[in-house]
This record gives structure tokens, C-alpha cells and sequence, in this order.
């Protein structure tokens, strides 16, 4: 039997909660399009996104350790897939549109530079008076304007609630609406997918910068016991599997946090809702603070991880010296080619007429892959 995009859309209708983002009540793309034959509109969000350059280019971006640095270690791309799988998950527990809350958890990262939160805070330092650099805008950029595909347009052409979704930390969120006067309503929060799209993200790398460190050496186990999160979780698994040991323990050890705090979130979340009573989309956009969230001592615990990460991993002088020498490469590529435009190439030319050099020469270099960057530094330096 062949599955419809109507079929799916009545299945959506029949089987989400009735505040779940459903695809057939999408407020549709800038640009119309007629539907698909066999996939909803977040369905075609999510392919567009896999098979655009920019996700590509995410496996050589760095995500705390720089890319080729270890088979093992994560790279860009591998965390946003683990987010994705997250995400799926949690919408999936909570009646939500899952296939929305994949699509934007897919896209949540194109924006990064190379060398991660490094490359991002020197990008930022550039643009000084341009406008500025941040990770999220530039996913929205990259989405609605810089990736070109479809002749009728510039950009991916993406779902109003998919664009919405990668707005998370912008504090107010504005959704595109079909209005004579080209309007945005501003909304206190995001749907609920992109909320879990959101915690998710934390989620992910709470645990995978964990594993990573540990696997690199730079984290070492008995400093985890400070952690009242890795206590407890430890001591539930030592329990239930005595003679576990090492390595093979503490990949257990995440595995099982990670399914506590998805817990954690799903229970909570649920409650939350509950007590919000929110009976649609609407409801949920007016609400004045997130409805996914974690238990008070999960959030707690977490900024305890949190601030460990930083001080043992993130701000570690293995990790700060490789990341201070890359970023130092992309400040002078940077200024190579605001000195030398024609360095950036013919189809560059439009952009920097339409964008102005520095946001032309910012979004070039942004795109790069850790790898690339690096090359086009030995280029231009030799």
C-alpha cells in the first residue's frame, strides 16, 4: 500500500497531541511550491537540509577537539546527528511532531565556522561594526540566502516553523506571516518541537564532551567524581553490572546518562505541559517560558557538568593552544581578503556588491571546513 503525503497528513491529525506542530497546518514557504506526492512539508525540510552543502561540510568542523585530530572524536556533523536521534526521541514520547523537531535539529549547526566557539568569537572580532558574527543567524543565513539550488530562488525555501525553530536564542521569536502588510508576529516562545530540538542539543554534547574527554586523556575519570550526576549514575551501574571496569564503564556510564537526562526531560516536560494547559500551537507560542526543561535538580546538577566541561575540557591548554593557533589562521585570511578581494574568486563578485566585502569575505569564510581553511592559510602565507 502506498503512503500518501495525505495519508500521513490525516495519521498526524489523528495520532499527535493536540499542541503539536502539524504539517498540515504549516503556515507554508516564502517562496509557494506544490506539495509532494508522498512527504509532508517538514518531511521535505529534512531532505533538503541532508542534501545541502553546508551539512555536508559539518564532518570537517570542529566540535571541541579540531577535526582529524582522532578517529573517535566527534566532529560537527556527528553531534548534530546525535542531536537529531535525540530529538526524534523525545518528540516522538511526547506526542510532537517529530519529523519538524529532526528537521530542525539537523539544521541547528550549519552556521559554525571552522574551530567551533573559537573560529565563531574570532569571526565576531572581525566583524566589529558589520554586523557582527553568530552561529545561529548564520544557519538562517545559509538556509534562506547563501546555499542555491532551485532556479526561482536563493536559499533552501524551508517551512515557516523549520526557520522559526533555528531562531532559539534570539529571545523572541518571529514567524513569517502571510499578511498583506509582510508582518512577523513576535511570540515569547517556539513550538514545543524546537524546543526539544533545543534541549536535545544540550543533551548531546553535555554528554558526548564528556566522552571525548575522557577519550583523549584530558579528562581523567577520577576527576568525575566531584560530578553529583556521574556519582550517582556510576553507582547505579556498578550495581547492576559489579564487574565492569575502565574504559567499557564509563562509556556505560554515559550511555545511561544520557538516558537519564532524556528521561528526565520527557517526565518533566510532560508535567510541564500539563499544568500549562496549553490546548494547541497557538497556546504554546504565548506561553512566557519554555515547556521542555528539566527537573529543578537535573538543571542544577547540569550546570555543575556544565561548568566542569569549561574549566577541564574547554578551557584546557591543549585545547585552548590548538584552537588560539587556528583562530590566529583565520584572523589573517580574514584580513588577506578584505586587503585582496579578488582572492575570494568570480562568484564571490555578487555577493560582495550585494552584502558589502566584509559580510561577503565573513560568510566565505565561515563556510570553510577546518581542513580547508587551514590550506587556504598555507596559500596564501607561502
Amino acid at each position: 500500500m502506498i503512503r500518501t503525503r495525505e495519508t500521513i497528513v490525516e495519521l498526524e491529525d489523528a495520532t499527535l497531541a493536540p499542541y503539536a506542530q502539524k504539517s498540515g497546518e504549516s503556515g507554508g514557504r516564502r517562496h509557494p511550491e506544490p506539495p509532494h506526492a508522498f512527504r509532508t512539508e517538514y518531511q521535505r525540510d529534512r531532505a533538503r537540509i541532508i542534501h545541502s552543502r553546508a551539512f555536508r561540510r559539518l564532518e570537517y568542523k570542529t566540535q571541541v577537539f579540531l577535526n582529524g585530530t582522532g578517529d573517535h572524536l566527534r566532529t560537527r556533523l556527528t553531534h548534530t546527528i546525535e542531536v537529531a536521534s535525540l530529538s526524534r526521541s523525545m518528540a516522538q514520547a511526547l506526542g510532537l511532531n517529530a519529523d519538524l523537531a529532526e528537521a530542525i535539529a539537523l539544521a541547528h549547526d550549519l552556521g559554525h565556522p571552522p574551530f567551533g566557539h573559537s573560529g565563531e568569537e574570532a569571526l565576531n572580532d572581525r566583524m566589529t561594526g558589520h554586523g557582527g558574527f553568530d552561529h545561529n543567524r548564520q544557519s538562517l543565513r545559509i538556509l534562506e540566502r547563501i546555499e542555491k539550488k532551485y532556479p526561482g530562488f536563493d536559499g533552501l525555501n524551508l517551512t515557516m516553523e523549520l526557520l522559526e525553530g533555528l531562531q532559539k536564542h534570539s529571545g523572541s521569536y518571529r514567524v513569517p506571516q502571510k499578511s498583506a502588510s509582510g508582518s512577523a508576529a513576535a511570540h515569547p516562545s517556539p513550538s514545543l518541537e524546537a524546543q526539544v530540538a533545543d534541549i536535545a542539543d544540550e543533551i548531546a554534547y553535555y554528554s558526548h564532551d564528556l566522552d571525548d574527554g575522557l577519550d583523549s586523556g584530558l579528562i581523567q575519570p577520577e576527576q568525575l567524581a566531584e560530578l553529583e550526576i556521574w556519582r550517582e549514575t556510576q553507582r547505579d551501574v556498578k550495581s547492576r553490572h559489579p564487574r565492569i571496569r575502565g574504559r567499557e564503564l564509563n562509556a556505560y556510564v554515559i550511555r545511561c546518562l544520557i538516558d537519564r537526562e532524556v528521561e528526565d526531560a520527557i517526565q518533566t516536560s510532560d508535567h510541564a505541559i500539563a499544568e500549562s494547559r496549553v490546548t494547541c500551537v497557538a497556546d504554546v507560542r504565548q506561553h512566557p517560558k519554555p515547556l521542555i526543561r528539566y527537573s529543578d535538580w537535573l538543571m542544577s546538577a547540569n550546570r555543575q557538568l556544565r561548568e566542569f566541561l569549561y574549566a577541564n575540557l574547554y578551557f584546557h591548554p591543549t585545547v585552548r593552544t590548538v584552537n588560539r593557533n587556528a583562530c590566529d589562521m583565520l584572523r589573517k585570511v580574514f584580513d588577506a581578503y578584505l586587503a585582496k578581494p579578488d582572492l575570494l574568486g568570480d562568484a564571490t563578485a555578487t555577493r560582495i556588491s550585494r552584502d558589502g566585502l566584509h559580510r561577503a569575505v565573513c560568510d566565505y569564510l565561515s563556510g570553510m571546513t577546518d581542513r580547508y581553511l587551514i590550506q587556504e592559510y598555507r596559500r596564501i602565507a607561502s
